[in-house]
Parts: structure tokens; C-alpha cells; sequence
């Protein structure tokens, strides 16, 4: 039987920043799915005439968006939010690696992924790509625990035999035999890929960057992940690190790992040539802007990217961004261009963009996700302003639906995500108590 959900829908079917007709809109809308497919999208009572034998769901007063994809967020790293004062290689020193080195226990790393992936859904996170951890039995216990939540996730042993704590290194030959094995184990498995992971070139040596490229051809439809150009200190260190190499994307570039599913992480400090070939490999970027403001990192370009045809969508980074939201993750993007000279003057339309259908794209699931149109998986999140709260009494005021999908970005956060639902099925439901 399908089902018909009622409340206020939005999304973009296409993309806002190449189209001025991409975002759609129903005051009183709905979306109707069956198993975990979109079947139709508009207006209520079309969609009630149309489907008449559907279950419905009314959930008037509330807001319906495609679920969130966050492109760049840490599972080791929950409980060291707000650690403040510190820029990245310091922050990473004396916070960080601490912290990923405390999930050596099973039962640990267990809880650890249990509170994280709650708490993606909790926000309305659909999709993930998740920076795993450097441990083994963590990282499995991620993927048992990522199998179980409904989630879409994409992770992978993060890899490293450099600049670390000594418990997190690694070698060449482990590396590969771990990272084989996780292959075997969770890639393509549901709703599982895997994603090769080095952390930064600050913590890999080339021969292990070379294995790395190795990995990547080693199965279909791999992704790659990492950081760069997040940092001016850490730009430097990769230098004197690599000197032969041009600049810090060529110490990926010249390993074969810049390609179509390769997402690089920040991206501030970067340079015109990186920009032009990043663009012609087809290569995305995760944009942390909660993350770079916290850790004094910078801004990101966003205009130079698009100019070199740079795909991007947001990253909560957690635990450098202060939250698994991305609504905030989007609201800060808006600031960031705000103060910047070269800003890119951002709308409502792009933030919703940005949050789901953008994400989709880096990720490469596009034609499944990201949008409500029909032959798409029903993946979505429901939004419901609380009693008595700020956003309610500003969303009464709204003038159009854009102006509310603005107020939605700018004071809606967890609190206000009373359902999220991923492939038709609802993996999370708020509870008021």
C-alpha cells in the first residue's frame, strides 16, 4: 500500500545554482511513496486524487525536505565537541588523537557508533560519509553497528604511519590487509560502500599513499576521502613533507586518488591549479564551515570553486563543527560567504541544495537520492517548529515559502526533526521526553 505523507514540502529537483526554476514548493503538499519508492509529489489534494487508496499521514504544520547527506563527519570524535582554543595541528595533538585512542575496547567503540549514528538520524541525516577509526575492531564495530541503524553510510578504516600517536600508526603491509578485509566484509553490503580513508598527507608516507591508489582500483564503485588545504600551518608541513610534489593535491593526485569518487575535505587554502585539475578529475569537496570558523582554519572559496566546475556539498565535521547539523552547517555556509569580499550570495534554495541533493551528487547517488522525484528513494526528514519556540512564532510571519525555508535554516536544529525516514522506512522519531 502506499502512503501519503501531508505537510508543507520543498526541495530542489534541480540545481539552484545553474537553474532559477530548481526550487518547488507546496504550502499544503505531500509525498507519496510505496516500499521505499517515490511514487508522486504536489499538492495535497491532488496527490489525496490521485492516490486514493493511500495511508495517510497528516502532519500539517510541519515541514517535509529530502534528507540530509553530510559529506565529511568523524565517528571517533562525539565527545570532544567544543574542545575550544586550539588551531588544527595542536587541536589534533592534544584533543583528537587522544580521544580516537580511547576506542581500543570493543564494547567502547560499540557505544561510541550507537550514540553517533543516533544522533545523525536525530538531526535528519539520511546519508554519511563517515571518517572511521584507525583501530580495526572499531572500525568493524562501526560497520556492525552502521548495518543495523537504516542509515546510507559510506566509511573506512582511517590510515596513517606518521606524525600520529604511536597506538594510531600503522604500516604498509597492515594497511592493506586490514583495509582488504573491511572491503570484503561491508562494501556494497545494503546500504554500506566503503570509502579509502588516509587521513592527511601530514600523517602518510608515500609509500602508503601509494597503496592507498592500489586499494582504490581494488573494487567497483570505491570512494576515497581525505583532507585538504584546511590549514596554512598544516599546507606547510605537507610541503616540506612532500618537496618534490607541486602543491598538497598533487600528493594525492600523483598516487592515482583523485577521480570521480574522491571527496577532499576543507579545501581553503587552495590554489588555482589545484582548482583546475580537481574540476577536470571530477573531483568534490566536503565544506566544513561550522569546523573552519571553530578551529580558526579559514573560509572556503566558494565562488573560485564553482568557477573551476568543483562539486561541494556540507560536512558537519564533527567534532571540529559544533554539531550534527546540517541545518546549522547551512546557515553557516551563508555567513561565511557573507563576510567574504568574493562571497557567493546564497538563498534558501541553495542551502537546501547544499544539504541534501548537493551531498547526493558528491556521493555519487544522486539518481537515487536527494529530491522528491518520483522513481527516487523516500528518503526525508519532517520538520515541526515546538510549541512556543522562536521558530514557530516567526514561521507564522512567513511571507512566502522561501522566506520560511530561510527561518528553517536559520533557527530550526535537532529539536525541531520529529522524524526522519530513509528508503521509505523511519528510522528515527523524536520523543519529547
Amino acid at each position: 500500500m502506499a502512503t501519503l505523507i501531508r505537510a508543507t514540502v520543498m526541495h530542489t529537483p534541480e540545481n539552484p545554482f545553474q537553474s532559477e526554476q530548481a526550487f518547488e514548493c507546496f504550502a499544503d503538499g505531500a509525498v507519496v511513496f510505496e516500499a521505499n519508492t517515490i511514487l508522486s509529489c504536489g499538492a495535497y489534494l491532488d496527490m489525496c486524487e490521485k492516490h486514493p487508496d493511500a495511508e495517510v499521514i497528516d502532519e500539517k504544520g510541519a515541514y517535509l525536505l529530502p534528507g540530509f547527506v553530510d559529506t565529511h563527519v568523524h565517528f571517533p570524535q562525539l565527545t570532544i565537541i567544543g574542545a575550544m582554543g586550539l588551531p588544527l595541528l595542536e587541536w589534533l595533538r592534544q584533543r583528537t588523537l587522544p580521544a580516537e585512542a580511547s576506542l581500543s575496547g570493543i564494547p567502547a567503540a560499540e557505544a561510541a557508533a550507537d550514540l553517533f549514528l543516533e544522533r545523525l538520524a536525530a538531526n535528519g541525516t539520511t546519508t554519511a560519509l563517515v571518517f572511521g577509526s584507525h583501530l580495526l575492531a572499531a572500525q568493524d564495530a562501526f560497520f556492525r553497528k552502521a548495518a543495523d541503524s537504516g542509515l546510507r553510510i559510506t566509511s573506512g578504516l582511517v590510515l596513517g604511519d606518521r606524525n600520529l600517536l604511536p597506538e594510531l600508526e600503522t604500516t604498509v603491509g597492515r594497511a592493506r590487509e586490514e583495509t582488504e578485509e573491511l572491503i570484503r566484509r561491508y562494501h556494497g553490503h545494503g546500504k554500506l560502500r566503503y570509502a579509502v580513508t588516509p587521513r592527511f598527507s601530514v600523517s602518510c608516507s608515500a609509500p602508503l599513499l601509494e597503496v592507498c591508489g592500489e586499494l582504490l582500483q581494488s573494487a567497483p564503485e570505491l570512494f576515497f576521502q581525505t583532507h585538504i588545504n584546511e590549514n596554512t600551518e598544516e599546507v606547510a608541513f605537507v610541503r616540506r613533507l612532500f618537496p618534490s610534489s607541486r602543491d598538497y593535491f598533487d600528493t594525492y593526485e600523483g598516487y592515482g586518488l583523485a577521480g570521480r569518487r574522491s571527496v577532499f575535505a576543507h579545501n581553503l587554502h587552495v590554489s588555482n591549479s589545484e582548482l583546475s585539475r580537481m574540476g577536470a578529475c571530477g573531483c568534490s569537496v566536503a565544506h566544513c564551515p561550522s569546523s573552519n570558523s571553530f578551529l580558526g582554519s579559514g573560509s572556503f572559496p566558494m565562488a573560485r570553486h564553482i568557477e573551476h566546475g568543483v562539486g561541494f556539498g556540507l560536512g558537519c565535521d564533527v567534532g571540529a563543527g559544533s554539531g550534527f547539523s546540517l541545518l546549522n552547517e547551512s546557515l553557516r555556509a551563508y555567513e561565511t560567504q557573507m563576510l567574504r569580499e568574493d562571497g557567493y550570495s546564497l538563498s534558501p534554495r541553495h542551502l537546501l541544495y547544499l544539504s541534501g541533493a548537493a551531498g547526493a551528487k558528491v556521493m555519487g547517488l544522486d539518481s537515487r537520492i536527494g529530491d522528491f522525484t518520483p522513481g527516487k528513494e523516500a528518503d526525508f526528514v519532517l520538520i515541526r517548529p515546538p510549541q512556543s519556540s522562536t521558530l514557530r512564532a516567526v514561521l507564522k510571519r512567513a511571507s512566502s515559502c522561501e522566506a520560511a525555508l530561510g527561518v528553517l535554516f536559520t533557527l530550526a536544529r535537532e529539536e525541531s526533526v520529529v522524524a526522519t525516514y530513509v528508503a521509505g522506512r523511519r528510522i528515527y522519531t523524536h520523543n519529547e521526553n
